[in-house]
Protein backbone atom coordinates (compact mmCIF):
# COMPACT_ATOMS: atom_id res chain seq x y z
CA UNK A 1 0.00 0.00 0.00
CA UNK A 2 4.29 2.99 -0.31
CA UNK A 3 0.42 3.02 -1.01
CA UNK A 4 1.87 3.95 2.55
CA UNK A 5 3.89 2.85 0.63
CA UNK A 6 2.13 2.60 0.40
CA UNK A 7 3.50 5.59 2.39
CA UNK A 8 1.16 6.59 5.14
CA UNK A 9 0.95 9.78 7.11
CA UNK A 10 -1.69 12.49 7.43
CA UNK A 11 -2.54 15.80 5.92
CA UNK A 12 -4.12 19.09 6.71
CA UNK A 13 -4.90 20.99 9.88
CA UNK A 14 -7.48 19.82 12.35
CA UNK A 15 -9.81 22.70 11.67
CA UNK A 16 -10.49 21.61 8.12
CA UNK A 17 -12.67 18.71 9.21
CA UNK A 18 -15.11 21.07 10.94
CA UNK A 19 -15.43 23.20 7.83
CA UNK A 20 -16.66 20.15 5.92
CA UNK A 21 -19.71 19.55 8.12
CA UNK A 22 -22.00 21.32 5.68
CA UNK A 23 -20.52 19.39 2.79
CA UNK A 24 -21.17 16.02 4.41
CA UNK A 25 -24.71 16.99 5.34
CA UNK A 26 -25.26 17.97 1.73
CA UNK A 27 -23.84 14.66 0.51
CA UNK A 28 -26.15 12.70 2.79
CA UNK A 29 -29.10 14.76 1.55
CA UNK A 30 -28.25 14.33 -2.11
CA UNK A 31 -27.82 10.58 -1.91
CA UNK A 32 -30.74 9.82 0.38
CA UNK A 33 -33.33 12.11 -1.13
CA UNK A 34 -32.30 13.78 -4.36
CA UNK A 35 -31.63 10.56 -6.26
CA UNK A 36 -34.71 8.76 -5.00
CA UNK A 37 -37.34 10.86 -6.81
CA UNK A 38 -38.73 7.96 -8.88
CA UNK A 39 -40.47 5.88 -6.23
CA UNK A 40 -41.23 3.16 -8.76
CA UNK A 41 -37.56 2.27 -8.77
CA UNK A 42 -35.30 1.22 -5.93
CA UNK A 43 -33.50 4.20 -4.46
CA UNK A 44 -29.83 4.29 -5.44
CA UNK A 45 -27.51 2.90 -2.81
CA UNK A 46 -24.74 5.26 -1.85
CA UNK A 47 -21.86 4.93 0.57
CA UNK A 48 -19.77 7.69 2.13
CA UNK A 49 -16.25 6.64 3.01
CA UNK A 50 -14.56 9.21 5.25
CA UNK A 51 -10.82 9.30 4.75
CA UNK A 52 -8.06 11.65 5.81
CA UNK A 53 -6.28 12.56 2.60
CA UNK A 54 -7.11 13.33 -1.01
CA UNK A 55 -5.45 11.35 -3.80
CA UNK A 56 -2.45 13.03 -5.41
CA UNK A 57 -3.63 11.90 -8.84
CA UNK A 58 -5.22 8.92 -10.59
CA UNK A 59 -2.40 7.35 -12.59
CA UNK A 60 -1.55 5.07 -9.70
CA UNK A 61 1.82 4.02 -11.14
CA UNK A 62 3.16 7.53 -10.45
CA UNK A 63 2.58 7.40 -6.70
CA UNK A 64 3.48 5.41 -3.60
CA UNK A 65 0.98 6.71 -1.03
CA UNK A 66 -1.94 4.77 0.39
CA UNK A 67 -4.57 7.41 -0.36
CA UNK A 68 -3.88 7.54 -4.10
CA UNK A 69 -3.80 3.75 -4.16
CA UNK A 70 -7.24 3.54 -2.54
CA UNK A 71 -8.82 6.21 -4.74
CA UNK A 72 -7.40 5.01 -8.06
CA UNK A 73 -5.76 1.59 -8.01
CA UNK A 74 -8.45 0.00 -5.85
CA UNK A 75 -11.51 1.76 -7.27
CA UNK A 76 -10.84 2.29 -10.97
CA UNK A 77 -8.17 -0.13 -12.16
CA UNK A 78 -7.35 -3.83 -12.13
CA UNK A 79 -4.28 -5.96 -12.71
CA UNK A 80 -3.48 -9.22 -14.49
CA UNK A 81 -3.78 -11.02 -11.15
CA UNK A 82 -5.34 -10.04 -7.83
CA UNK A 83 -5.25 -10.86 -4.15
CA UNK A 84 -8.10 -12.97 -2.86
CA UNK A 85 -10.48 -10.93 -0.67
CA UNK A 86 -9.14 -10.59 2.85
CA UNK A 87 -5.74 -12.16 2.11
CA UNK A 88 -2.66 -12.35 -0.10
CA UNK A 89 -3.41 -15.49 -2.12
CA UNK A 90 -2.98 -14.81 -5.85
CA UNK A 91 -6.11 -15.32 -7.96
CA UNK A 92 -6.97 -14.57 -11.61
CA UNK A 93 -8.18 -11.12 -12.61
CA UNK A 94 -7.65 -9.64 -16.09
CA UNK A 95 -5.62 -12.75 -16.83
CA UNK A 96 -7.69 -15.94 -16.58
CA UNK A 97 -4.60 -18.11 -16.22
CA UNK A 98 -0.82 -18.07 -16.52
CA UNK A 99 2.14 -20.35 -17.10
CA UNK A 100 5.61 -20.04 -15.55
CA UNK A 101 8.65 -21.62 -17.19
CA UNK A 102 10.68 -24.14 -15.13
CA UNK A 103 13.55 -21.65 -14.74
CA UNK A 104 11.17 -19.00 -13.39
CA UNK A 105 12.09 -16.42 -16.04
CA UNK A 106 9.15 -16.61 -18.44
CA UNK A 107 5.56 -15.72 -17.44
CA UNK A 108 2.82 -16.24 -20.03
CA UNK A 109 -0.53 -14.63 -19.20
CA UNK A 110 -3.75 -15.66 -20.95
CA UNK A 111 -6.09 -12.67 -20.90
CA UNK A 112 -9.77 -12.64 -20.09
CA UNK A 113 -11.91 -11.88 -23.16
CA UNK A 114 -14.71 -9.33 -23.32
CA UNK A 115 -13.40 -6.99 -20.62
CA UNK A 116 -14.61 -3.47 -21.39
CA UNK A 117 -12.81 -0.29 -20.47
CA UNK A 118 -14.98 2.29 -18.74
CA UNK A 119 -17.10 4.66 -20.81
CA UNK A 120 -16.83 8.23 -19.56
CA UNK A 121 -17.79 11.71 -20.84
CA UNK A 122 -14.23 12.04 -22.14
CA UNK A 123 -13.67 8.57 -23.62
CA UNK A 124 -15.72 5.85 -25.30
CA UNK A 125 -13.73 2.67 -25.99
CA UNK A 126 -14.07 1.03 -29.40
CA UNK A 127 -12.65 -2.34 -28.37
CA UNK A 128 -12.22 -4.64 -25.40
CA UNK A 129 -9.09 -4.86 -23.28
CA UNK A 130 -6.35 -6.85 -25.03
CA UNK A 131 -2.62 -7.52 -25.07
CA UNK A 132 -1.79 -4.07 -26.46
CA UNK A 133 -3.06 -2.51 -23.22
CA UNK A 134 -0.94 -4.81 -21.06
CA UNK A 135 2.21 -4.16 -23.07
CA UNK A 136 1.59 -0.40 -22.94
CA UNK A 137 0.86 -0.32 -19.22
CA UNK A 138 4.11 -2.05 -18.28
CA UNK A 139 6.57 -0.88 -20.94
CA UNK A 140 5.75 2.80 -20.43
CA UNK A 141 7.36 2.45 -17.00
CA UNK A 142 10.61 0.93 -18.29
CA UNK A 143 11.19 2.41 -21.75
CA UNK A 144 13.11 5.63 -21.08
CA UNK A 145 12.90 6.62 -24.75
CA UNK A 146 9.15 6.03 -24.97
CA UNK A 147 6.60 8.86 -25.26
CA UNK A 148 4.96 8.00 -21.94
CA UNK A 149 8.04 7.54 -19.76
CA UNK A 150 7.84 11.16 -18.63
CA UNK A 151 4.59 12.87 -19.53
CA UNK A 152 4.29 15.24 -16.57
CA UNK A 153 7.05 17.41 -15.05
CA UNK A 154 8.86 15.77 -12.15
CA UNK A 155 7.05 12.45 -12.43
CA UNK A 156 8.58 9.03 -11.81
CA UNK A 157 7.25 5.51 -11.64
CA UNK A 158 7.98 5.19 -7.94
CA UNK A 159 7.06 1.58 -7.27
CA UNK A 160 8.41 0.25 -10.56
CA UNK A 161 11.76 1.91 -9.97
CA UNK A 162 12.08 1.22 -6.24
CA UNK A 163 11.31 -2.47 -6.82
CA UNK A 164 14.13 -2.58 -9.41
CA UNK A 165 11.68 -3.64 -12.12
CA UNK A 166 13.72 -2.04 -14.96
CA UNK A 167 16.45 -4.58 -14.18
CA UNK A 168 14.09 -7.46 -13.45
CA UNK A 169 11.89 -7.31 -16.56
CA UNK A 170 13.69 -7.96 -19.83
CA UNK A 171 10.74 -7.72 -22.21
CA UNK A 172 6.93 -7.57 -22.35
CA UNK A 173 5.72 -9.16 -25.58
CA UNK A 174 2.35 -9.57 -27.25
CA UNK A 175 2.06 -13.15 -28.57
CA UNK A 176 -1.48 -12.61 -29.82
CA UNK A 177 -4.43 -10.39 -28.89
CA UNK A 178 -5.07 -12.31 -25.68
CA UNK A 179 -1.66 -13.66 -24.74
CA UNK A 180 1.19 -11.67 -23.18
CA UNK A 181 4.62 -12.96 -22.28
CA UNK A 182 6.85 -11.28 -19.68
CA UNK A 183 10.49 -12.32 -19.77
CA UNK A 184 12.66 -11.69 -16.73
CA UNK A 185 16.40 -11.22 -16.60
CA UNK A 186 16.53 -13.53 -13.59
CA UNK A 187 14.16 -15.55 -11.42
CA UNK A 188 12.15 -13.32 -9.08
CA UNK A 189 10.27 -15.16 -6.34
CA UNK A 190 7.76 -12.37 -5.51
CA UNK A 191 7.08 -11.48 -9.17
CA UNK A 192 3.54 -12.86 -9.41
CA UNK A 193 2.56 -11.10 -6.17
CA UNK A 194 4.20 -7.94 -7.51
CA UNK A 195 1.95 -8.10 -10.56
CA UNK A 196 -1.08 -7.86 -8.25
CA UNK A 197 0.13 -4.51 -6.91
CA UNK A 198 -1.35 -1.21 -8.04
CA UNK A 199 1.66 -0.06 -10.09
CA UNK A 200 0.89 -2.95 -12.49
CA UNK A 201 -2.63 -1.64 -13.21
CA UNK A 202 -3.77 -2.05 -16.81
CA UNK A 203 -4.63 1.19 -18.63
CA UNK A 204 -6.21 1.67 -22.04
CA UNK A 205 -3.66 2.15 -24.83
CA UNK A 206 -6.46 3.40 -27.06
CA UNK A 207 -7.22 6.17 -24.55
CA UNK A 208 -3.53 7.02 -24.16
CA UNK A 209 -3.12 7.25 -27.94
CA UNK A 210 -6.10 9.60 -28.12
CA UNK A 211 -4.63 11.85 -25.42
CA UNK A 212 -1.22 11.92 -27.09
CA UNK A 213 -2.77 12.85 -30.44
CA UNK A 214 -4.72 15.72 -28.89
CA UNK A 215 -1.80 17.02 -26.80
CA UNK A 216 -3.53 16.19 -23.50
CA UNK A 217 -1.27 13.55 -21.98
CA UNK A 218 -1.78 15.00 -18.50
CA UNK A 219 -5.40 13.83 -18.57
CA UNK A 220 -4.14 10.27 -18.12
CA UNK A 221 -3.43 11.25 -14.52
CA UNK A 222 -6.55 13.29 -13.79
CA UNK A 223 -9.22 11.71 -16.02
CA UNK A 224 -8.70 7.99 -15.53
CA UNK A 225 -10.12 5.09 -17.53
CA UNK A 226 -9.85 1.57 -16.14
CA UNK A 227 -11.68 -1.74 -16.09
CA UNK A 228 -12.70 -1.67 -12.41
CA UNK A 229 -16.07 -1.76 -10.71
CA UNK A 230 -16.36 2.03 -10.24
CA UNK A 231 -15.95 5.06 -12.51
CA UNK A 232 -14.63 8.42 -11.34
CA UNK A 233 -17.28 11.11 -11.82
CA UNK A 234 -15.90 14.17 -10.01
CA UNK A 235 -12.83 15.08 -7.99
CA UNK A 236 -13.34 18.12 -5.78
CA UNK A 237 -9.76 18.53 -4.62
CA UNK A 238 -9.22 18.04 -0.88
CA UNK A 239 -13.01 17.90 -0.34
CA UNK A 240 -14.58 14.84 -2.00
CA UNK A 241 -14.03 12.26 -4.74
CA UNK A 242 -17.16 10.72 -6.27
CA UNK A 243 -17.70 7.49 -8.17
CA UNK A 244 -20.55 5.63 -9.81
CA UNK A 245 -20.89 1.93 -10.49
CA UNK A 246 -19.49 0.73 -13.81
CA UNK A 247 -22.46 -0.66 -15.80
CA UNK A 248 -20.09 -2.52 -18.13
CA UNK A 249 -18.06 -4.19 -15.39
CA UNK A 250 -17.10 -7.73 -16.40
CA UNK A 251 -17.35 -9.20 -12.90
CA UNK A 252 -20.27 -9.40 -10.49
CA UNK A 253 -22.14 -6.12 -10.64
CA UNK A 254 -21.48 -3.80 -7.69
CA UNK A 255 -24.34 -3.55 -5.21
CA UNK A 256 -23.61 0.14 -4.53
CA UNK A 257 -24.60 2.75 -7.08
CA UNK A 258 -22.47 5.62 -5.77
CA UNK A 259 -19.44 6.00 -3.53
CA UNK A 260 -18.06 9.21 -2.07
CA UNK A 261 -14.60 9.59 -0.56
CA UNK A 262 -15.17 12.49 1.86
CA UNK A 263 -11.84 14.09 2.82
CA UNK A 264 -11.68 14.93 6.54
CA UNK A 265 -8.18 15.25 7.90
CA UNK A 266 -9.08 15.16 11.60
CA UNK A 267 -9.55 11.57 12.80
CA UNK A 268 -11.79 12.53 15.70
CA UNK A 269 -14.09 14.42 13.36
CA UNK A 270 -14.28 11.39 11.07
CA UNK A 271 -15.40 9.31 14.04
CA UNK A 272 -17.99 11.92 15.05
CA UNK A 273 -19.43 11.87 11.52
CA UNK A 274 -19.54 8.09 11.58
CA UNK A 275 -21.49 8.08 14.86
CA UNK A 276 -23.87 10.72 13.48
CA UNK A 277 -24.54 8.67 10.35
CA UNK A 278 -22.82 11.17 8.06
CA UNK A 279 -20.12 8.64 7.24
CA UNK A 280 -20.71 4.96 6.55
CA UNK A 281 -17.14 3.76 6.94
CA UNK A 282 -13.87 4.92 8.50
CA UNK A 283 -10.65 2.97 8.07
CA UNK A 284 -7.91 3.10 10.72
CA UNK A 285 -9.86 5.25 13.21
CA UNK A 286 -7.67 6.92 15.86
CA UNK A 287 -6.55 4.37 18.42
CA UNK A 288 -7.81 6.52 21.27
CA UNK A 289 -11.33 6.22 19.82
CA UNK A 290 -11.35 2.42 19.61
CA UNK A 291 -12.85 1.79 23.05
CA UNK A 292 -15.79 4.13 22.46
CA UNK A 293 -16.38 2.70 18.98
CA UNK A 294 -16.48 -0.86 20.32
CA UNK A 295 -19.12 0.25 22.81
CA UNK A 296 -21.28 2.11 20.28
CA UNK A 297 -24.38 0.11 19.41
CA UNK A 298 -24.77 1.52 15.92
CA UNK A 299 -21.13 0.90 14.96
CA UNK A 300 -19.41 -2.31 13.96
CA UNK A 301 -15.63 -2.51 14.55
CA UNK A 302 -13.41 -4.84 12.53
CA UNK A 303 -9.90 -5.62 13.77
CA UNK A 304 -6.98 -7.84 12.77
CA UNK A 305 -3.17 -7.72 12.95
CA UNK A 306 -1.93 -5.43 10.23
CA UNK A 307 0.90 -5.22 7.71
CA UNK A 308 1.55 -1.70 8.98
CA UNK A 309 4.66 0.05 10.26
CA UNK A 310 5.18 3.58 11.53
CA UNK A 311 8.68 5.00 11.82
CA UNK A 312 10.87 8.08 11.48
CA UNK A 313 13.61 8.06 8.85
CA UNK A 314 17.05 9.48 9.54
CA UNK A 315 18.93 11.13 6.68
CA UNK A 316 22.04 8.98 6.44
CA UNK A 317 23.62 11.20 3.80
CA UNK A 318 23.95 14.14 6.22
CA UNK A 319 26.47 14.26 9.10
CA UNK A 320 26.36 13.30 11.88
CA UNK A 321 23.51 10.91 10.98
CA UNK A 322 25.88 9.10 8.62
CA UNK A 323 27.56 7.63 11.72
CA UNK A 324 25.93 4.49 13.06
CA UNK A 325 26.98 5.27 16.64
CA UNK A 326 25.09 8.58 16.45
CA UNK A 327 21.91 6.93 15.14
CA UNK A 328 22.14 4.26 17.83
CA UNK A 329 22.59 6.86 20.56
CA UNK A 330 19.64 8.95 19.40
CA UNK A 331 17.38 5.91 19.06
CA UNK A 332 18.47 4.75 22.52
CA UNK A 333 17.26 8.05 24.01
CA UNK A 334 13.62 7.37 23.06
CA UNK A 335 11.24 6.07 25.73
CA UNK A 336 9.10 3.67 23.68
CA UNK A 337 7.21 2.40 26.70
CA UNK A 338 5.81 5.87 27.31
CA UNK A 339 5.04 6.29 23.61
CA UNK A 340 3.18 2.97 23.56
CA UNK A 341 0.90 4.13 26.36
CA UNK A 342 0.39 7.80 25.46
CA UNK A 343 0.43 7.78 21.64
CA UNK A 344 -0.77 4.27 20.79
CA UNK A 345 -3.04 3.75 23.83
CA UNK A 346 -1.82 0.18 24.23
CA UNK A 347 -3.56 -0.74 20.95
CA UNK A 348 -0.39 -1.24 18.88
CA UNK A 349 2.74 -3.36 19.32
CA UNK A 350 5.97 -1.38 19.47
CA UNK A 351 8.27 -2.32 16.58
CA UNK A 352 11.70 -3.90 16.83
CA UNK A 353 12.02 -4.84 13.13
CA UNK A 354 10.89 -2.98 10.01
CA UNK A 355 8.98 -6.14 9.03
CA UNK A 356 5.68 -6.66 10.90
CA UNK A 357 5.35 -10.00 12.72
CA UNK A 358 1.99 -10.85 11.15
CA UNK A 359 3.69 -12.22 8.01
CA UNK A 360 6.42 -14.78 7.39
CA UNK A 361 10.10 -13.86 7.53
CA UNK A 362 9.96 -11.91 10.80
CA UNK A 363 13.11 -12.35 12.91
CA UNK A 364 11.92 -12.49 16.50
CA UNK A 365 15.50 -13.06 17.74
CA UNK A 366 16.40 -9.44 17.01
CA UNK A 367 16.58 -7.60 20.37
CA UNK A 368 14.05 -4.93 21.26
CA UNK A 369 15.42 -1.36 21.07
CA UNK A 370 17.28 -0.36 24.23
CA UNK A 371 16.23 2.65 26.30
CA UNK A 372 19.19 4.16 28.14
CA UNK A 373 19.46 7.98 28.07
CA UNK A 374 22.68 8.10 30.10
CA UNK A 375 24.41 5.62 27.81
CA UNK A 376 23.08 7.54 24.80
CA UNK A 377 24.60 10.80 26.09
CA UNK A 378 28.01 9.13 26.56
CA UNK A 379 27.87 7.61 23.07
CA UNK A 380 27.30 11.05 21.54
CA UNK A 381 30.23 12.44 23.52
CA UNK A 382 32.46 9.60 22.34
CA UNK A 383 31.37 10.30 18.75
CA UNK A 384 32.45 13.93 19.16
CA UNK A 385 28.92 15.26 18.69
CA UNK A 386 28.17 18.56 20.46
CA UNK A 387 25.37 21.11 20.23
CA UNK A 388 23.39 18.88 17.86
CA UNK A 389 20.18 20.36 16.45
CA UNK A 390 17.79 18.87 13.93
CA UNK A 391 14.16 18.82 12.81
CA UNK A 392 11.41 16.31 13.43
CA UNK A 393 9.20 16.72 10.33
CA UNK A 394 5.59 15.60 10.75
CA UNK A 395 2.08 16.18 9.41
CA UNK A 396 -0.79 17.42 11.61
CA UNK A 397 -2.50 14.01 11.64
CA UNK A 398 -1.94 10.53 10.34
CA UNK A 399 -3.59 7.16 9.85
CA UNK A 400 -0.91 5.20 11.70
CA UNK A 401 -0.04 7.95 14.19
CA UNK A 402 -3.15 9.77 15.38
CA UNK A 403 -1.34 12.61 17.18
CA UNK A 404 1.97 13.32 15.45
CA UNK A 405 2.44 16.62 17.27
CA UNK A 406 2.24 15.00 20.70
CA UNK A 407 4.61 12.25 19.57
CA UNK A 408 7.09 14.77 18.18
CA UNK A 409 6.96 16.69 21.45
CA UNK A 410 7.71 13.48 23.38
CA UNK A 411 10.68 12.79 21.11
CA UNK A 412 11.78 16.39 21.53
CA UNK A 413 11.74 15.96 25.31
CA UNK A 414 13.64 12.66 25.14
CA UNK A 415 16.35 14.16 22.96
CA UNK A 416 16.64 17.19 25.25
CA UNK A 417 17.52 14.85 28.12
CA UNK A 418 20.74 13.89 26.29
CA UNK A 419 21.59 17.47 25.31
CA UNK A 420 20.13 17.45 21.80
CA UNK A 421 17.79 20.16 20.53
CA UNK A 422 15.05 18.91 18.22
CA UNK A 423 12.63 21.26 16.49
CA UNK A 424 9.12 20.16 15.56
CA UNK A 425 8.52 20.94 11.89
CA UNK A 426 4.84 20.53 11.01
CA UNK A 427 4.09 20.48 7.27
CA UNK A 428 1.40 19.26 4.87
CA UNK A 429 1.57 15.71 3.50
CA UNK A 430 2.91 16.65 0.07
CA UNK A 431 5.67 18.75 1.67
CA UNK A 432 6.57 15.88 4.00
CA UNK A 433 6.95 13.61 0.97
CA UNK A 434 9.24 16.16 -0.64
CA UNK A 435 11.30 16.56 2.53
CA UNK A 436 11.55 12.81 3.01
CA UNK A 437 13.29 12.53 -0.38
CA UNK A 438 15.52 15.57 0.09
CA UNK A 439 19.12 14.63 0.86
CA UNK A 440 19.58 18.06 2.45
CA UNK A 441 16.94 17.24 5.09
CA UNK A 442 18.22 17.77 8.62
CA UNK A 443 16.89 15.10 10.96
CA UNK A 444 13.83 12.88 11.09
CA UNK A 445 10.85 12.52 8.75
CA UNK A 446 7.67 10.80 9.95
CA UNK A 447 6.90 7.87 7.68
CA UNK A 448 4.72 4.81 7.52
CA UNK A 449 4.29 1.77 5.32
CA UNK A 450 1.29 -0.44 4.64
CA UNK A 451 2.13 -3.75 3.01
CA UNK A 452 1.14 -4.34 -0.60
CA UNK A 453 1.51 -8.06 -1.16
CA UNK A 454 2.39 -9.93 2.04
CA UNK A 455 5.95 -10.66 0.88
CA UNK A 456 8.85 -9.58 3.17
CA UNK A 457 10.53 -8.00 0.16
CA UNK A 458 7.73 -5.43 0.11
CA UNK A 459 9.13 -4.02 3.36
CA UNK A 460 12.78 -5.03 3.46
CA UNK A 461 13.49 -4.58 -0.25
CA UNK A 462 11.29 -1.58 -0.92
CA UNK A 463 12.27 0.54 2.07
CA UNK A 464 15.98 -0.19 2.43
CA UNK A 465 17.53 -1.35 -0.85
CA UNK A 466 20.02 0.85 -2.69
CA UNK A 467 17.77 0.87 -5.75
CA UNK A 468 14.98 2.60 -3.80
CA UNK A 469 17.08 5.56 -2.61
CA UNK A 470 15.42 7.95 -5.05
CA UNK A 471 11.89 6.82 -4.27
CA UNK A 472 10.77 5.32 -0.93
CA UNK A 473 14.09 4.57 0.82
CA UNK A 474 13.72 7.76 2.85
CA UNK A 475 16.66 7.01 5.16
CA UNK A 476 18.96 6.78 2.10
CA UNK A 477 20.31 3.51 3.50
CA UNK A 478 22.59 1.66 1.07
CA UNK A 479 24.55 -1.34 2.28
CA UNK A 480 26.22 -3.78 -0.13
CA UNK A 481 25.93 -6.78 2.20
CA UNK A 482 22.26 -6.02 2.81
CA UNK A 483 21.53 -5.69 -0.91
CA UNK A 484 23.19 -9.05 -1.60
CA UNK A 485 20.86 -10.72 0.89
CA UNK A 486 17.78 -9.03 -0.57
CA UNK A 487 18.82 -9.97 -4.11
CA UNK A 488 19.47 -13.59 -3.11
CA UNK A 489 16.06 -13.81 -1.43
CA UNK A 490 14.33 -12.43 -4.52
CA UNK A 491 15.90 -15.10 -6.74
CA UNK A 492 15.18 -18.07 -4.47
CA UNK A 493 11.76 -19.70 -4.63
CA UNK A 494 12.27 -21.74 -1.45
CA UNK A 495 10.41 -20.07 1.45
CA UNK A 496 12.68 -21.46 4.16
CA UNK A 497 15.83 -20.32 2.35
CA UNK A 498 14.32 -16.89 1.78
CA UNK A 499 13.33 -16.69 5.45
CA UNK A 500 16.92 -17.24 6.57
CA UNK A 501 18.15 -14.56 4.20
CA UNK A 502 15.58 -12.10 5.53
CA UNK A 503 16.60 -12.98 9.09
CA UNK A 504 20.16 -11.90 8.24
CA UNK A 505 18.92 -8.72 6.54
CA UNK A 506 16.99 -7.74 9.68
CA UNK A 507 20.12 -8.28 11.77
CA UNK A 508 21.95 -5.77 9.57
CA UNK A 509 19.15 -3.26 9.99
CA UNK A 510 19.33 -3.72 13.75
CA UNK A 511 23.07 -2.99 13.68
CA UNK A 512 22.79 -0.02 11.32
CA UNK A 513 19.53 1.51 12.64
CA UNK A 514 18.67 3.69 9.62
CA UNK A 515 15.26 4.51 11.11
CA UNK A 516 13.65 5.19 14.47
CA UNK A 517 11.03 2.45 14.69
CA UNK A 518 7.62 3.18 16.20
CA UNK A 519 4.82 0.60 16.04
CA UNK A 520 2.96 -2.12 14.17
CA UNK A 521 -0.57 -0.77 14.04
CA UNK A 522 -3.54 -3.12 13.70
CA UNK A 523 -5.69 -3.19 10.59
CA UNK A 524 -9.01 -1.69 11.69
CA UNK A 525 -12.24 -0.27 10.32
CA UNK A 526 -15.40 1.12 11.87
CA UNK A 527 -18.65 1.06 9.91
CA UNK A 528 -22.36 1.57 10.35
CA UNK A 529 -24.24 -1.65 11.08
CA UNK A 530 -26.32 -1.32 7.91
CA UNK A 531 -23.19 -1.89 5.80
CA UNK A 532 -22.79 -5.49 4.64
CA UNK A 533 -20.12 -7.34 2.70
CA UNK A 534 -17.16 -5.22 3.75
CA UNK A 535 -14.11 -7.17 4.88
CA UNK A 536 -10.77 -6.06 6.20
CA UNK A 537 -8.15 -6.44 3.52
CA UNK A 538 -4.46 -6.48 4.49
CA UNK A 539 -3.36 -5.04 1.15
CA UNK A 540 -6.20 -2.96 -0.28
CA UNK A 541 -9.72 -1.57 -0.28
CA UNK A 542 -12.55 -3.40 -2.03
CA UNK A 543 -16.08 -2.01 -2.34
CA UNK A 544 -17.17 -4.33 -5.16
CA UNK A 545 -18.99 -6.70 -2.78
CA UNK A 546 -20.27 -4.11 -0.29
CA UNK A 547 -24.01 -3.55 0.17
CA UNK A 548 -26.07 -1.13 2.25
CA UNK A 549 -29.43 -1.77 3.87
Amino acid sequence: MNKAFRLRAGTGGKGKGHRRTALLAALVCVFSVGEGVNTAQAAPKSLIYCTSTAPAGFDVALYSDLYTSEASGQMIYQRLVAFAPGGTKIVPSLAESWDISPDGRLYTFHLRRGVAFQTTPYFKPSRAMNADDVVFSLTRQMDKTGPWYIYEPGQSYQYFDSMNMPNIIKAVTKLDDYTVQIELNRPEAPFLADMAMDFASILSKEYADKLAASGKKGDLNMKPVGTGAFILTTNQKSVAVRYRANPDYWGNKPKLDNIVFAIIDDGSVRVQKLKAGECDLVRSPPLNEMGALRAAGTIKVLEQPGLNLSFFAWNMTRPPFDKVEVRRALNMAVDRKAIAAIIFYGEAEMAKNPLPPVGWGYNNAVPAPEYNPEKARKMLEQAGVKNLQFDISITPSGSLIANPKRLAEMLQSDFAKIGVKANVNMVEWTELLRLSRDKARNGLAMMGWAGDNGDPDNFLGMLFSCGAMDTVNNAFFCNADYDKLIMAARQNADIEARTQLYYQAQEILYREQPVLLMAYSPNTAALRRNIRGYHLDPVGLDFSTVDKD
